[in-house]
């Protein structure tokens, strides 16, 4: 049986506009907590000024929704806790991926933000560990799934290609796609998405790169919900590959439209794959092309068939009122 939610207001849901993919989470989650509580209220930065001082506020952070920089930003968030009680929900964590210059910036960042906040969460118990392995924070830290959003889409596999979902920047796994790709003969890579902001050297430099390897690249640019689906529906193989991993909103798209991507093992893929069942097949890395082709042969293996996954939306809206109830008391 589902505990009844708390009776406690929830804080004031700070949202970003935009197309950021951690401002689009903190739209939808906000939207379902109002849907679940009349008496929850949303602002933004237009009409934050509005907010009297010590409204507790929940916000969702990464450096790069919250300024130009990472002292940019610290600025902004540390400047909005001492305003308002805050509690944070924290994405891209930093890690080793990040390189010498911006790692330890972003490590500074989140120091600063986890200091200043109420309450900590994150989106997988992979990032909680990050945040100690980075030396971040060791307090407290709630974990609240990304939700999957079920979205079942009919089978029509005929883009002979392997897919990469979202936005496109270095450490996505698109390198380690097209190198898989190549080793398993297939001559099309489809980027499902386009390049994410600053990386559009980036990925014409990847574009480059794959078409001396002899493989033509598809990059489909933004599509609308609709235009994904039909896109998500017809590639031949999709595939997770991150090397930069914090949580993965393309890995719960993926299983949200019912494909069963390839997914690179690491210990985020492995906390998904017991999350939810059978929605993954995970492999080692030098498994990646013998994997490709298999899932080639046989598409069928990249269809999950799961009518009803857990950790929904409904399901993290829960967790997060129960949160906040706790740290309010």
């Amino acid at each position: 049986m589902t505990a009844p939610l708390p009776d406690a207001a929830p804080p004031v849901l700070f949202v970003h506009p935009g197309p950021h993919g951690v401002a689009v989470y903190a739209r939808e989650i906000a939207a379902q907590v109002v849907r679940e509580r009349a008496d929850a209220r949303i602002t933004t930065p237009d009409t934050l000024v509005a907010l009297p001082a010590g409204t507790a506020v929940h916000a969702h952070v990464t450096d790069r929704l919250w300024g130009a920089s990472p002292e940019e930003a610290t600025r902004a968030v540390v400047g909005l806790a001492a305003r308002h009680p805050l509690t944070v929900t924290l994405h891209d964590v930093p890690q080793a991926s990040d390189g010498e210059r911006n790692r330890p910036r972003r490590r500074a960042f989140y120091r600063e933000v986890t200091a200043a906040a109420r309450a900590v969460a994150v989106n997988s118990a992979h990032e909680r560990e990050l945040l100690r392995e980075e030396d971040v924070w060791h307090g407290a830290v709630a974990v609240i799934p990304l939700p999957v959003d079920q979205r079942p889409i009919a089978s029509a596999p005929s883009d002979d290609a392997v897919g990469v979902l979202g936005y496109f920047y270095p450490g996505k796994g698109h390198d380690e796609a097209l190198d898989a790709a190549v080793e398993a003969g297939m001559s099309r890579v489809i980027v499902l998405g386009r390049a994410s902001e600053g990386h559009a050297a980036d990925l014409d430099a990847f574009v480059r790169r794959a078409d001396a390897s002899g493989v033509e690249v598809e990059v489909t640019g933004w599509l609308d919900d609709d235009e994904m689906a039909a896109r998500v529906a017809r590639v031949a193989v999709p595939v997770i590959a991150h090397r930069h991993v914090s949580a993965s909103g393309s890995l719960t798209s993926w299983i949200g439209w019912g494909r069963r991507p390839v997914a690179v093992r690491n210990r985020y893929v492995d906390e998904m794959a017991a999350l939810r069942p059978g929605t993954l097949s995970v492999v080692e890395p030098e498994q990646l092309a013998p994997a490709i082709s298999a899932a080639r042969v046989d598409a069928a293996t990249t269809w999950h068939g799961i009518s009803a996954l857990p950790a929904g939306r409904a399901d993290a809206t829960a967790a997060y009122l129960r949160w906040w109830s706790g740290v309010s008391r």
